[in-house]
Order: C-alpha cells, then sequence, then structure tokens
C-alpha cells in the first residue's frame, strides 16, 4: 500500500485515477503490528561490543597471516619454513585463481571452508563483523548490507562514503557521511577504520566477482555449479537484502567459546524467595540491528543532555523518539530521573528565592485559631485591624493585607501582584481564606499541566512555596479538609495573569 501511495501520488499519474482512490490513497496506514523494541542496557552492549571487536580481531589477524605466506611465497619462497610450504603455495594458487581445491578427508566440506577461510572473508564472519559495523558507525542493517566499495580518503583523517537509506523513500535514498579513521592500530574502535579495514579483508573476493559493494564473501559450494570456481565469491546483499541466508546474530552471540549473556531478570513479587535461583539462569543475549540501533540512538541523546535536534543523526527527531527512545527502558529511566533532577533544583531554587525575599520583606502573619474581631484580637492583632479584618475590609484576591499603604521595603503604596502577598509581611490570614488559597492551588496546578516546567517554575514557583509551606503547614488537617468542601467558583488568576497581554 505504501509502495502504491508513492506511485499513485505522482501529479501525472494522481489525475487520471477516481476521486474515491485518491482519498482512500491519502489516508493514514495503520501501523506495524509489534511495536518498536527496547535497546540493550550499558553493561549488554559493553559485552556485545567487546565481543564483536574479539571475533573481528580473530578474523584479522587470520586473513593478513595468510596474505602473509602468500606474500613470502611469491617474494621469498626458500625462507618458508617446511611445515608451512605446502600451505603457501595453495594459498598461492587460491589467491591467484580465486579457486579453492576441495577436502581430502572425510569432512570434506569443513576442511574446504577452513582453508578459504585462512584468505577470504566468509559467511560466517559477517554476524561479529557486521554487528561491530553497526555499533562503530550507528546506521542501521539494512544500510551497512548496501555499503559501497567507492570512497574518498580526505587527508588520510577520514574516509567519505556515500550510503542508501531506503526507509526515507525514493526521492531521499542517497545519504554522503564522513568517517573518522582514526590512529593505526585502532581500526576496530573508529567507523572510517572499520569501515578501510572491511575493504582490505574482502579486496580478492570482490576482486573475483567484481562487485561494487564492500560486502563480498566465499562461498562453500552455495551451487553446484559454481562449486570449485571462482564464482564461489559474491556479494550477497547486491540483488536482494534479504537474500544469501539469514546472519543469525543472536546463534554466533550464543555459540561463541564465550557466549554473549543478557543480564540476569529482576525478581518479582512472586519470586522473592528464588532470587538465587532467578540470577543463576544464563540466558544468551538477543542480538537484533533494531536493538543495536536503539541502545546506540538512545546512549547519544543521554551523552547530549536530551536535546532530540542534536541526536537525531540518521533519522528526524520524530522517528528518533517514536521508535527508538520511547519503546527504550533504559533511556526512560534515564530522563525520568533527569526529569527528577531537574525538579527538584528548581524546587530548591523556589525555596531559596523564597527564604531571601522572606528575609527583606517579612512572611505573612497567620492566624489559624479564629476569625470573629475577638479572636484575631486576642492572636495579636489591634483592635482596629482585628475588626476590618474579620468583617472583610481588608481582603485581596486571596488573603488580607495589613497595611495598604506601607510596602515593606519600599514604605511606598503597594504596586506588586496579589500573587506577591504571600511573600510579605502585611499579609493576614485566617480560615476563612483556606477555601480560596486551595482554589488558587488547583489552578496552579492545572497551569503546570499546560505550560514547561521551567516557565511554571519561574513565574508561580515562589507562590507555591510561600502558600505550601508558610500557610497551610498551619492549618489542621481538620480545617483544609473543611475548606476544600466549600465552593470557590473561580480562582480569580485572570486579575493577576492579564491574558491580554499574553501572547
Amino acid at each position: 500500500m505504501a509502495e502504491l501511495q508513492v506511485l499513485f501520488g505522482q501529479e501525472k499519474i494522481r489525475d487520471q485515477i477516481p476521486m474515491e482512490a485518491r482519498d482512500a490513497f491519502a489516508r493514514r496506514l495503520p501501523g506495524p503490528r509489534t511495536s518498536p523494541e527496547g535497546g540493550y542496557s550499558a553493561g549488554e552492549l559493553d559485552r556485545l561490543t567487546a565481543a564483536a571487536r574479539a571475533d573481528t580481531a580473530r578474523i584479522v589477524r587470520r586473513i593478513r597471516a595468510g596474505e602473509e605466506l602468500v606474500r613470502r611465497q611469491r617474494d621469498e619462497s626458500e625462507g618458508i619454513p617446511p611445515q608451512q610450504q605446502q600451505l603457501a603455495q595453495v594459498l598461492a594458487g587460491m589467491a591467484e585463481t580465486g579457486e579453492v581445491p576441495p577436502g581430502t578427508g572425510i569432512d570434506q566440506w569443513r576442511e574446504r571452508r577452513e582453508l578459504a577461510a585462512r584468505l577470504f572473508l566468509t559467511w560466517n564472519d559477517l554476524a561479529p563483523l557486521m554487528v561491530l559495523l553497526a555499533i562503530a558507525t550507528e546506521r542501521n542493517g539494512e544500510t551497512l548490507k548496501e555499503l559501497p566499495a567507492s570512497h574518498r580518503l580526505l587527508e588520510d583523517r577520514a574516509v567519505e562514503v556515500r550510503l542508501v537509506k531506503r526507509r526515507r523513500g525514493a526521492d531521499r535514498w542517497f545519504e554522503t557521511v564522513t568517517w573518522e579513521i582514526g590512529p593505526e592500530g585502532r581500526e576496530l574502535h573508529t567507523p572510517g577504520g572499520l569501515y578501510l579495514l572491511l575493504l582490505e579483508l574482502t579486496a580478492r573476493s570482490r576482486a573475483f566477482c567484481g562487485s561494487p559493494s564492500a560486502l563480498c564473501v566465499w562461498r562453500n559450494g552455495h551451487r553446484v555449479h559454481a562449486r570449485g570456481t571462482r564464482h564461489e565469491h559474491y556479494a550477497p546483499f547486491e540483488a536482494d537484502l534479504r537474500a544469501g541466508g539469514q546472519l543469525h546474530l543472536s546463534t554466533w552471540a550464543a555459540t561463541r567459546t564465550r557466549p554473549i549473556l543478557a543480564d540476569p531478570p529482576a525478581p518479582n513479587e512472586s519470586a522473592k524467595g528464588q532470587e538465587h535461583a532467578v540470577s543463576s539462569v544464563e540466558v544468551p543475549l538477543q542480538v537484533t540491528f533494531n536493538k543495536i540501533k536503539t541502545s546506540l540512538d538512545a546512549r547519544r541523546t543521554r551523552q547530549l543532555g536530551g536535546h532530540l535536534p542534536s541526536s537525531a543523526r540518521s533519522n528526524t527527531a520524530q522517528v528518533l523518539y517514536t521508535n527508538y527512545l520511547r519503546p527504550d527502558a533504559a533511556t526512560r529511566e534515564w530522563a525520568e530521573s533527569v526529569m527528577a533532577d531537574a525538579l527538584a533544583d528548581a524546587e530548591r531554587a523556589a525555596r531559596d528565592a523564597h527564604a531571601e525575599i522572606v528575609r527583606r520583606r517579612g512572611s505573612p502573619t497567620v492566624i489559624p485559631s479564629g476569625s470573629t474581631p475577638d479572636q484575631l484580637t486576642g492572636a495579636g492583632l489591634a483592635p482596629g485591624t482585628a475588626h476590618d479584618l474579620a468583617h472583610g475590609q481588608l481582603d485581596t484576591a486571596w488573603s488580607a493585607c495589613g497595611d495598604f499603604q506601607h510596602h515593606p521595603e519600599t514604605g511606598k503604596p503597594c504596586g506588586d501582584s496579589f500573587l506577591l502577598c504571600f511573600l510579605c509581611g502585611n499579609c493576614l490570614i485566617t480560615q476563612d481564606h483556606l477555601p480560596r488559597l486551595l482554589a488558587l492551588l488547583e489552578a496552579l496546578g492545572g497551569l503546570r499541566q499546560r505550560m514547561s516546567e521551567d516557565e511554571w517554575w519561574r513565574r508561580y514557583g515562589l507562590v507555591w512555596v510561600a502558600v505550601r509551606r508558610d500557610i497551610l503547614g498551619k492549618f489542621t488537617p481538620a480545617q483544609v479538609a473543611q475548606a476544600q468542601k466549600e465552593q470557590v467558583p473561580d480562582a480569580l488568576l485572570d486579575l493577576v495573569e492579564a491574558p491580554w497581554e499574553t501572547p
């Protein structure tokens, strides 16, 4: 359906099909049946990287040793030890013709494979090599299967390669990348160095099969008519990315001399008494290109502080989040810890700023014991102030003001927002103000859901800290519960928010 959308979406064809068909092709296609998979833990990714690097290093040593024998047979055959002379002659013939002689023992297929592996990259070598390529280049498996052999060296410091990424659509298949080569001896740690190393390992097979692909291997009599000829060298993914069989990455990880193991599962509530049994089970790591890509994207995003536009490399920020970051449990845990730390920092900054303002302007006077003139006078207020407060003559939006004409800092008439009343020594709070204060907190909580945390804490953090810390804590839970039962029609935030000035 996606291919038909592209085909019939072309301008010359679109106008020639019925309107109903155009509407059908314009519909959103259903998503994949399987949800995106998460990535590996840091320990699993480290173990996978170390194993792929170790196996690739063994492949390099094996083929370079064979090439050295071929060179010595050509240039200084008399210096080859007697026990290696016959092997050197056979390898020299293979290097010249590309043909691997048949085995002579009982297991001829195995003998031929081991002999060819001394000089050529084989199918079994692809799993660790491509896993390491995926880790070093941070590219998906489909792109790696189509790696070209053509490239351009940039002052022996980097290599420029034109990649194919079919998932982007037919009009945006190609992307030119620059990969660092790195110092000599560190080829297995840099994308450019590993790419050039791959070309070295596949050079002979590529010359025999004539393919422009970087991935060319020797196959052990894959077809009867090709057995024993140079046609056993081929590019497995040149015609079809799914051709040539499966790479069996998980099989490679499980059948190594030292298998790559997954992290032990965390015991749940029903298995609390079986922690030892659960932890003793060794589960081989399931290896896929998608999990590798997800892990690398998550690691890069964490290194860049979670900034998605900077983290997106081979995908858009939206695709990076939807397909790679959101399903990854480790990324969610990291993001939650970052958010928790950020909220703690914002709250701490608000509390510090509140303490500084209270030091300059004083704190509200809270009288939780009553609201009649006699009760307010007994709490320490002047009789006139107590009378006016009890009859609501000093009320502002959510509290009361004992001396509007004299600001604590300036000594002049107050011109502050009503939200700043809670940060003033002239502020008076009684039990009658509780319903409005609770309505204000509820309104602030609603705003918190609709704006960024940074902006919310900048605009309302001081108010929230003052009400929660300096005021509500002085009332009993019964008083707060009773105030919550009273209906307050509006928190009156419009009086201080000035929505006509807010874009």
